[in-house]
Parts: C-alpha cells; structure tokens; sequence
C-alpha cells in the first residue's frame, strides 16, 4: 500500500513540475520569431527619413504640480523658435555616423539579446550623454534642452501626456502588456503618442538624453525665458519613459537624472536645432 501511494505521489509531483515548466516556457517566446510575433516589426521596411519638426517661438506651460517635487511650481516658460527631430535617432542615421568617424559602436556582442533590437529604424540604444552630444555635432545640430524637450511633447497647454489628459497604456511603448512592445519598437510606431506638434515617441519607446545638467531646483529658480539648466553639474537629465519603465514617467513633465556615462538598452536621444 505504502509503494503504491508512493508511486501515486510522486507521478503527481512530476505532474505538477511539468505544468510549471510548460507555463514557463509558453510565457516567455522561446526564440526570435516568436518574439517578433508579439512584436511586430517589418523586417522589409527602408530606413524612415527623420525630418527636424519646428516648433514656433512662444510660452508654454512647464513643470506639473501632479509630479515629483523637481518638477514644481508650474510656470510659463517662453522659448526661441527651434526645431527637433520628429523621430528619436535610429540605429540606421547612428550607424552612418559610426561609420564616417569610427565612434564606439552602441551595440556589440556583449549586448543581450542584441538580435531584437538592431532593425534599422528601431532607435539607437545603449548611447551615453557624451555619445548623444557627438552625434547631434557630427549632423550639425545638438541636444535639445529640457525646456525644448517639454514643450515639444506637450505643447502650449501642459497636457500630461503629448496626446491629452486621459492615460491610455496603449498609447504608447512602456512597461505592461497592454501596448503589444516586448522591446524597443521602430520609431513612429504608436500614433497616439505623437505630440501636438507631431513629434512621436515622447511618452515611450525609449528615455532620451537632453542637454541641461541635472538641477532639482531648475523649476523653481530657472529663468522664464529659454532656461538651459545650471552651467555644471554632476548628473544629465533624461525626459520621457521607455518600453522598461513605468507608465508614470511617461508624463511630459517626468524628469530623471543619471550620471552622463549612462548606457542602457532603454536610452536613447533626438536632435534641435536653433532657428533665427
């Protein structure tokens, strides 16, 4: 009797240990097709041009009162005209720059699962501020500053998120399942995530780089006319929230700082331009 129960026991604990590991294995794609499946992205698809978008001179709401208290008080900032890049700098535009001057290239071996994000038109990833900054000099522009950034994504109105004020996880490419990204998605993929201006991907995809250093009194004693951050510092700014990060730092107003040798394979960057 004891053998039987015994054997009985233990057919149900390889049972169940079976049922686990099949869980294991259907939730998590067990090879890149699979994972592109989820992850839609057209392998034919030519590199996207990435116009510079003009933004008119002008005041805008900045900061948010909903926020961390680095984003306080709420105030009217007016800026020059400029223009910023309608897509973050894709890995296509980062691989001719690689090429032409021999920089660090921002993927390599050594990078996991490298395969799933190396499309042409997915953006660059794994680029440090001092990366970003050369590349912006190399194409003849630079970074935008926090201010730019910030009102490209939300307009004149200070909405909350570059579409309106409702919050929809699908809008955009952030953490959760709800937006179909397993990864990085090529750029301009959520067409909801496009700012009053039509500048995409300010709320996801990947946090981007811009120039001021990190100041958690900026709001507060900035300037209201083009404020560009304190003149030194030891942390860079990074705006928006990205396919690893939090649906609340997707806000518009969401700021985070990092030390300027920063990679990740959920930062990137976009260029301006300063327009007379």
């Amino acid at each position: 009797m004891n053998k039987i129960f015994v054997r009985v026991y233990t057919l149900f604990i390889l049972f169940l240990a079976g049922i686990g590991l099949y869980m294991i294995l259907a939730s998590k794609p067990a090879d890149k097709s699979a994972v592109l499946a989820q992850n839609p992205i057209n392998a034919s698809e030519p590199p996207r041009e990435n116009p510079l978008i003009v933004v008119p001179a002008g005041e805008f709401i900045m900061g948010s009162n909903d926020g961390g208290a680095d984003e306080q008080p709420v105030r009217s900032v007016f800026l020059d005209a400029f223009a910023i890049h309608q897509y973050e700098v894709t890995q296509h535009q980062y691989n001719q720059f690689v090429t032409e001057t021999g920089h660090r290239k921002p993927l390599n071996r050594y990078v996991k699962d490298i395969h799933y994000f190396n499309h042409h038109n997915q953006p660059a990833i794994y680029v440090s501020w001092l990366d970003a900054y050369e590349y912006c000099q190399w194409a003849g522009l630079r970074l935008p500053t926090e201010a730019e950034w910030e009102k490209a994504a939300r307009g004149t109105k200070g909405l909350a998120w570059p579409w309106e004020e409702e919050f929809k996880p699908a809008f955009a490419n952030l953490k959760g399942e709800e937006d179909r990204g397993v990864f990085t998605m090529t750029v301009g993929s959520y067409e909801q995530d496009r700012s009053p201006y039509g500048v995409y991907d300010m709320a996801g995809n990947v946090r981007e780089w811009v120039q001021d250093w990190y100041d958690d009194q900026a709001y507060k004693k900035g300037p209201d006319k083009n404020p560009t951050g304190p003149e030194v510092g030891e942390m860079k700014v990074l705006r928006g929230s990205s396919w690893r990060d939090s649906l609340y730092a997707g806000r518009t107003s969401g700021r985070l700082k990092m030390v300027p040798g920063y990679r990740y394979e959920a930062v990137g960057f976009r260029c301006a331009k300063s327009l007379e």
